[in-house]
């Protein structure tokens, strides 16, 4: 994202926990239009807008409280954390308590259409704070989708569409594994859903590239593992009809991870399958 708002000429502030990371996107940023701040206050204070993206809640309301007290109050806050809907929920009455503009913002957005502005942005929340900043929104990529008044909208929105990758993912994963027992090479299984698309871009995408075994990440699986988390946290306390799909999965990524694959891509469920 930063590397996209300085590709349009924006100047930003750059502030991270690790500090090193924050010093190392500086540097290969450079100087013009861009600082590296130590300390998060010095990143907001008198920003026209405050960016937030981490791995999770904890990280979230842990970076939020070291900000108590120095944003100001017209100065819009925009989380695009993948979180829990009722962690968005609790974020935005406490920052509403205390005068803080929050927008939950989560994205469908790989790490080069941030850079390009493709993708697509969720948010919800009150219409007029939306509204307000949806013109720096639209900057960012190439569809910004206002879903509601709830703060809890985008977050629950933004668990569907991870779900369906994650489960379309595992789909593809099965694919391939019948493609070997049969002698059949993946490219050549995964062909039908050239005619056939059940859900662009997930398989065209990300399922050519698991029939390569191409696992580099731009969804890493300990994310997804985290994601996986949230769903089914979120279904237990909502519901008592079983998930099917998810819970098998995040078994698989277990033990993918305690395998040391981790940072691979959530496509890496393939791993077996894949050609050596």
């Amino acid at each position: 994202m930063i590397e996209g708002m300085r590709k349009r000429g924006e100047h930003v502030r750059i502030w991270n926990r690790t500090a090193e990371k924050a010093r190392a996107l500086g540097h290969a940023l450079g100087q013009e239009g861009v600082e590296v701040c130590t300390d998060a206050a010095d990143a907001v204070r008198g920003a026209a807008r405050v960016h937030i993206a981490v791995s999770d809640d904890a990280a979230a309301d842990t970076v939020l409280e070291g900000l108590t007290g120095k944003l100001e109050a017209k100065t819009p806050v925009i989380d695009h954390s993948t979180t829990s809907p009722a962690g968005a929920a609790a974020r935005y009455a406490k920052l509403e308590s205390r005068g803080v503009s929050f927008l939950h913002a989560p994205v469908f957005m790989s790490p080069q259409a941030c850079r390009d502005a493709g993708g697509m942005m969720l948010a919800s929340g009150p219409r007029a704070r939306f509204d307000a900043i949806e013109p720096a929104l639209k900057t960012m990529t190439g569809a910004v989708w206002w879903i509601g008044e709830r703060p809890d909208l985008a977050a629950s929105f933004k668990l569907f569409g991870n779900a369906m990758i994650l489960t379309i993912t595992g789909g593809v994963a099965d694919v391939l594994t019948l493609a070997r027992a049969l002698d059949i090479p993946g490219e050549d299984a995964l062909s039908l859903f050239a005619k056939f698309k059940p859900a662009p871009p997930t398989i065209d995408i990300r399922g050519a590239k698991m029939a390569r075994g191409d696992f580099e990440a731009s969804f890493e699986m300990t994310m997804g593992r985290k994601d996986l988390r949230l769903m089914l946290e979120s279904a237990a306390a909502k519901s008592d009809a079983p998930l099917t799909v998810l819970p098998a999965i995040a078994s698989r990524f277990d033990a993918l991870i305690a395998e040391g694959h981790g940072a691979k891509d959530i496509g890496a469920l393939a791993l077996a399958a894949a050609k050596k």
